[in-house]
């Protein structure tokens, strides 16, 4: 029985026709930039993380980077960012102009440690950008406790953690602003590239609807820097016909994710955690193995689709070599690339499937055990 890491396909069958009308009416209107779809999905989306406002973009990345412009991170600064996660938060930072500055994660979340913020800021610091990694808010109560004693401003990576709660309030309002993808992969996911930013501040989100959009405020007069960071209007078609099934698709990946703990225990297996007062998404499902290559090559034979969400630290990864980072500095990030290991995880995955999975580790253990 093939078991994949995520089946994109399965769910456009369950939405195809709600899918291919909110197309058809995009084609039927022909407002394919920043049309109608855009808008109300800026609406609806704000209305979901409880913020006053968002901003559609072209992807996660541009969501990140156009936040840190929007509140004034260039040149000359330095972005506190986890060791740990997608290249493209660091990019982010890069692409804005300024410097990302390495922080070793948390031994149990995973997360940025908020133990070792402080002693990472220096004069230049002006922005501390947290991950929500797989799912999982960061802690935000500390970190917003640290930059406002440092005057800094504080950016939330959600692209993994649309839906995620964090003290009773979902991401995306947690800080200055929060930048959201919509990559396939994610539990809101487009048919292509797209991502948000969300806000509570009416400067931040006037801003990036100029930078978005060739930096015009007024059509034809060019004030900003001129990107084209537009959210597509199709995308957003498909979008708000997939945002009404998202908490649905959260219930469903929490169930699969406690079930796979259930079973999970037991074993030389290190299982993600859910802090009491945050309501992780589980993106992805990520486990840690020290076999964790002998675990995946066996999974990979039984017709198990697994993932590493990410191997190297980001910090090692050759185009920040030249910040001069050395091997061992961030001991923790570069122990769990070593171990994690992201077993199948999408809503429509069903308990069964978790079982014959955790089957094939649980034998996978006894093998080893034999030896």
């Amino acid at each position: 029985m093939s078991i994949p890491l995520i089946d994109l396909a399965l769910q456009h069958r369950n939405l195809r026709s709600e899918i291919n009308s909110a197309i058809q009416e995009v084609l039927d209107r022909a407002d394919f930039i920043l049309g109608q779809d855009v808008a109300k999905l800026e609406d609806a989306f704000a209305a979901y993380c409880g913020t006053k406002f968002a901003v559609g973009v072209d992807s996660g990345l541009s969501a990140l980077e156009l936040s840190l412009r929007a509140l004034g991170v260039g040149p000359g600064d330095e972005v506190l960012v986890p060791a740990h996660t997608f290249t493209a938060t660091a990019a982010a930072v890069s692409f804005a102009g300024a410097k990302p500055v390495f922080v070793d994660v948390d031994p149990v979340t995973w997360n940025i440690d908020v133990e070792n913020i402080e002693a990472a800021i220096t004069p230049r610091t002006k922005a501390i950008l947290p991950v929500h990694l797989y799912g999982l808010p960061a802690d935000m109560n500390m970190i917003q406790g640290i930059a406002a004693k440092y005057n800094l401003v504080v950016v939330e990576d959600a692209c993994q953690a649309h839906g995620a709660v964090y003290k009773g309030h979902r991401v995306g309002g947690l800080g200055s602003a929060a930048g959201f993808s919509f990559y396939p992969t994610k539990n809101l996911g487009g048919c292509g590239d797209g991502g948000m930013v969300t806000t509570n501040d009416a400067k931040v989100a006037e801003t990036i609807r100029a930078l978005r959009n060739c930096g015009q405020r007024e059509k034809n007069v060019h004030e900003l820097a001129p990107f084209n960071h537009r959210l597509d209007n199709l995308q957003a078609a498909i979008l708000r016909v997939k945002l009404k099934y998202l908490d649905e698709w959260i219930e469903s990946r929490h169930k699969l994710a406690l079930h796979y703990n259930k079973l999970l225990a037991g074993l030389d297996i290190i299982t993600p955690v859910e802090p009491p007062g945050y309501g992780h998404v589980f993106h992805l499902y990520v486990i840690r193995s020290k076999r964790r290559d002998a675990l995946q090559a066996h999974l990979k034979e039984r017709g198990i689709g697994t993932a590493i969400h990410y191997p190297n630290p980001v910090h090692l990864q050759p185009y920040y070599d030249k910040n001069g980072t050395a091997r061992g500095q961030f001991p923790f990030a570069e122990k769990i690339c070593n171990e994690i290991l992201s077993l199948p995880m999408f809503p429509e995955l069903t308990e069964e499937q978790v079982e014959i999975v955790v089957s094939e580790i649980r034998a996978h253990a006894c093998g080893l055990s034999r030896r």
